[in-house]
């Protein structure tokens, strides 16, 4: 798929860049990437809220440019930001969406009530959203998106700005989610602790996916462990290290220190610190570490994921607007 959208200059702004991704039925998938990357974007187009510019998608056994009527009814939807109406209790933020889905009066309160205990909100189910915390909000809105039980249930940053312990919350009720309903999950984050306990993960950078894979699998391609050492003088330690480790590994220096790339990380310690010793460098740590997301990431980008400087891809509606209109939509 490509979706493009166009600039003021005359040029085209590409949010999403000729993706090509299958998800399976039943599975947890993370789209993981940082800020700008398309993730947001490409979650809009499998949900029908906007068109792909070229190309097309099956979601949940529908075509999202031949039937989005289907796909919208077929999938559940965890907006980045909240869409909950603070000034009504939690039994009326999913009464509401109950209905506007379609479902009967009976059948509504059925499944508020279902919804509700999976969450474990059942006792707070008469109290205003503006009373719930954090992490209570995201449940809630989790519940929300469950309640016509849908057969993919799309997650934009589900725990952004939530505390370590609500963050581990709502995961272990997607984890329940996922064994009881067999419900599949797609998940957009930049929380590498969570793509860890996903099935399979996608990396996406500049609208274009560049890998995807199981963590592991995704690690194990990497190799190599990361050996690192802060030194007294880390820029001879430095050149020290290149010329004792094999020719054609790349020893790199910043502000943590000296580290290179090798297989058997913790057998080359002793032979660096020896090496270093001999040349008057003291050694004040060293550790070997296997490879992480963070460096799968770096691998197939050439940046850490947590990069500050990483661009960001312009603000654009989820959904296409009408051709009359001036603005666009909120």
């Amino acid at each position: 798929m490509v979706k493009s959208y166009p600039g003021a200059d005359g040029t085209s702004t590409h949010a999403v860049r000729g993706l090509d991704l299958d998800v399976l039925e039943g599975e947890t998938f993370a789209f993981l990437g940082p800020n700008g990357a398309g993730k947001s974007t490409t979650l809009a187009l499998l949900c029908a809220l906007t068109r792909p510019t070229a190309g097309r998608a099956t979601v949940a056994g529908a075509d999202v440019l031949g039937r989005p009527d289907q796909v919208r009814s077929r999938v559940g939807m965890l907006f980045q930001h909240s869409a909950l109406d603070p000034d009504l209790t939690a039994e009326q933020n999913l009464y509401i969406h109950a209905r506007l889905y379609g479902l009967s009066r009976r059948h509504t309160r059925r499944r508020v009530t279902e919804t509700l205990e999976t969450v474990a909100l059942a006792d707070r189910r008469r109290s205003l959203v503006r009373t719930l915390s954090g992490g209570m909000r995201r449940r809630l809105e989790l519940a929300r998106g469950l309640l016509h039980a849908p057969r993919v249930l799309f997650l934009d940053e589900p725990t952004t700005g939530l505390d370590p312990h609500a963050r581990a919350q709502v995961w272990e009720h997607l984890r329940v989610l996922r064994d009881r309903q067999g419900s599949t999950l797609f998940v957009t984050t930049h929380y590498l602790e969570e793509a860890e306990h996903c099935d399979r993960l996608g990396i996406i950078d500049h609208g274009r996916l560049v890998a995807q894979g199981t963590p592991a699998a995704m690690k194990a391609a990497i190799g190599d462990d990361r050996v690192a050492l802060r030194t007294g003088d880390d820029a001879a330690a430095r050149q020290v290290v290149a010329r004792t480790v094999p020719p054609g590994r790349t020893v790199t220096l910043d502000t943590e220190g000296v580290s290179v790339r090798l297989p058997d990380g913790s057998a080359w310690i002793p032979r660096l610190c020896a090496a270093l010793a001999a040349h008057g460098v003291a050694v004040h740590a060293a550790s070997a570490a296997p490879p992480t997301l963070d460096d799968v990431f770096f691998h197939h980008t050439g940046r850490s994921i947590h990069a500050a400087a990483a661009p960001r891809t312009p603000t654009v509606p989820l959904a296409d607007p009408p051709a009359s209109a001036t603005e666009e939509a909120p």
